[in-house]
C-alpha cells in the first residue's frame, strides 16, 4: 500500500513496524454539540484506510480519543473550555454534555457504518496519564509555570516547526495563535490550565501545580502512547490539526520520549459548503440530522465523501448529494439482484473478480476512492438483469461491504405478498392485460418497490 505522509511530504510504501500489525491513532471528536458533515468526513476518510488495511492483512490496533475536556474555544489556549460553554447554553453540567454528544457521536458511526476503533479513549478516563507525562517534560526540563498554567518551551525542541514547515522566526504574535503577553514565544502552549479562581468548574482535578485541567493536546499524547507505544504506525486527522494540534503532539511526545511519534501522518482536506467554510456563524453547520428532512441518508453523504480523494478539498451542495445518493441507489439495485436470479441469461457474466482488483489497487493507491467506484460504475452499468449465477456476486458484494461498507449485504428481499403480485403482473404482461401490469407497478412502487422489465424477467429494485 502506498500512502501520501505528510511528514516527508511525499507517496512513501507503507511498512509496518511489526510485520502485519498496525499501531493507529485518530484524532477523535471534542463531543460538546453535533458534529457538522465537515467533521464527519475525517471519520469516513479513514474508515476507508482501516477498512483497506484489514484487506491487505494487516491487523489493524486503532485508537480514537474522545476530547470530554481541555479543548478551548482558541488555538492560543485563551477563552473557555468548549463543553463549560455548552453546559452553559444547554443548561446541562459538563458531564451531561460529554456524555450526551459521546452518544451522539457513536449513533452517528453506526449510521455511517464505520467501524468502531479497538478502543475509545475518553480524556476524562486519563487525567492521571497526562499529569505523569507532563512530570516527565517538567523533569527534562521542556516546562515553565505562568499565572494561569504549566507551558512548553517550544524553543527547547529544535525541531518544533519542521514537521508544519512553520515560520516561527516571522512569526507575529496572535497570527497561528492568540497572543498571551506571559508566555515565553508565540508558539508555547499550554499543558495544564489553572482554574479560575473566580469560579468552580465542572470538570477540575488537583495537580501538582494546582487545580486545574489538561490542555486539549497532552491527552492525545498520553493516551497514544499508553495503548500504542511510544512509536505509532500511522497517526491521522484533518489538515488543521498540522500546524498546531499534532505539531504541538510529536514536540511533547518526542520530547519526553526520545522516539519518533509516528512513522506515518495522514490528513484529509476540508469540506466546503456552497464554497464557503462550515460556520455556524454562515448558518451552514449542517449536521447528519438535517439530512433525512431532506430525504437523504448517512450512506449518501458517505458515498458523497469517497467521490473525491481524501487529500483534496469538496464542495457540498444539495444537488451534489442527490447525485452520489442517485449512483448509490445503481449500486443497491445491483445489490437487491442477489435475490432474483434468471435461469437464462446470454450475456458474458459480469466481470465481478477484475472489478475487485481493480478496486483493490485503486485503495491500495493512497487511498484512491474516486477511481475505485469509477471502476464499480463501470462494473454496475453491465449488471442490469437477473443473474444465470448470484453466487459470484454474493461474494463481490460482501467484498465491497468490507472495502467501503455501503451495507449492501444488509438488503433483504422482498415479501411473499410482493412475490404475489409479482407472479400476477407476468400473468397480465402475458396476456396483453397492460392497465393491471400498471396498476400493480404502482402499487409496488408505493410500497418502495420500483420494476423495471428486462428480455429475461422483471427486475425489482427497493427505492430509498
Amino acid at each position: 500500500m502506498k500512502l501520501y505522509n505528510t511528514r516527508t511530504r511525499q507517496v512513501d510504501d507503507f511498512k509496518a513496524i511489526h510485520d502485519k500489525q498496525v499501531s493507529l491513532y485518530t484524532c477523535g471528536p471534542t463531543v460538546y454539540d453535533h458534529l457538522h458533515l465537515g467533521n464527519w468526513v475525517s471519520y469516513i476518510r479513514w474508515d476507508t484506510l482501516v477498512r483497506s488495511l484489514s484487506l491487505d492483512g494487516y491487523r489493524v490496533n486503532r485508537v480514537m480519543n474522545i476530547t470530554d475536556v481541555g479543548h478551548l474555544v482558541s488555538d492560543g489556549d485563551e477563552g473557555e473550555d468548549k463543553l463549560e460553554k455548552s453546559a452553559r447554553r444547554e443548561g446541562k453540567t459538563a458531564w451531561e454534555i460529554a456524555e450526551l454528544y459521546t452518544k451522539d457521536f457513536f449513533d452517528g458511526m453506526n449510521s455511517l457504518n464505520l467501524l468502531p476503533p479497538t478502543r475509545y479513549v475518553r480524556a476524562t478516563e486519563h487525567i492521571n496519564e497526562q499529569l505523569i507525562l507532563i512530570k516527565m517534560l517538567e523533569q527534562k526540563g521542556f516546562t515553565y509555570k505562568i499565572s494561569d498554567g504549566i507551558y512548553f518551551d517550544t524553543a527547547k525542541f529544535p525541531t518544533y516547526a519542521d514537521f508544519a514547515h512553520l515560520e516561527l522566526s516571522d512569526q507575529k504574535a496572535g497570527v497561528r495563535i492568540e497572543a498571551n503577553p506571559e508566555k515565553k514565544h508565540p508558539s508555547d502552549f499550554a499543558l495544564w490550565k489553572f482554574s479560575p479562581l473566580s469560579e468552580k468548574r465542572n470538570m477540575e482535578w488537583d495537580s501538582p501545580w494546582g487545580k486545574g485541567f489538561p490542555g486539549w493536546h497532552i491527552e492525545c499524547s498520553a493516551m497514544a502512547m499508553k495503548y500504542l507505544g511510544p512509536t505509532l504506525d500511522i497517526h491521522t486527522g484533518g489538515i488543521d490539526h498540522i500546524p498546531v494540534h499534532h505539531t504541538n503532539e510529536i514536540a511533547q511526545s518526542e520530547a519526553a520520549s526520545g522516539q519518533r511519534l509516528a512513522n506515518f501522518w495522514l490528513h484529509n482536506n476540508f469540506l466546503m459548503i456552497d464554497g464557503r467554510k462550515i460556520s455556524k456563524s454562515l448558518g451552514n453547520g449542517i449536521t447528519l440530522q438535517d439530512l433525512e428532512p431532506k430525504g437523504f441518508y448517512p450512506l449518501d453523504f458517505k458515498m458523497f465523501v469517497l467521490q473525491s480523494h481524501y487529500r483534496s478539498a469538496s464542495n457540498f451542495t444539495w444537488k451534489n448529494l442527490q447525485g452520489a445518493k442517485n449512483r448509490l441507489s445503481d449500486l443497491n439495485a445491483v445489490a437487491d439482484l442477489r435475490w432474483q436470479q434468471s435461469a437464462v441469461y446470454d450475456l458474458p457474466p459480469p466481470p465481478f473478480e477484475q472489478a475487485r482488483d481493480d478496486i483493490s489497487d485503486a485503495l491500495n493507491d493512497d487511498l484512491n476512492t474516486p477511481l475505485a467506484l469509477s471502476y464499480l460504475s463501470k462494473l454496475t452499468e453491465t449488471v442490469s438483469a437477473p443473474l444465470q449465477n448470484v453466487s459470484r456476486l454474493n461474494s463481490f458484494l460482501e467484498f465491497l461491504d468490507q472495502a467501503l461498507g455501503f451495507r449492501l449485504l444488509d438488503r433483504a428481499d422482498i415479501n411473499d405478498d410482493q412475490k404475489a403480485l409479482l407472479a400476477k403482473r407476468d400473468l397480465a404482461r402475458g396476456s396483453n392485460d397492460w392497465a393491471a401490469a400498471d396498476q400493480i407497478r404502482r402499487q409496488l412502487n408505493t410500497e418502495g418497490v420500483a420494476l423495471r422489465d428486462t428480455p429475461v424477467g422483471q427486475v425489482w429494485a427497493r427505492v430509498s
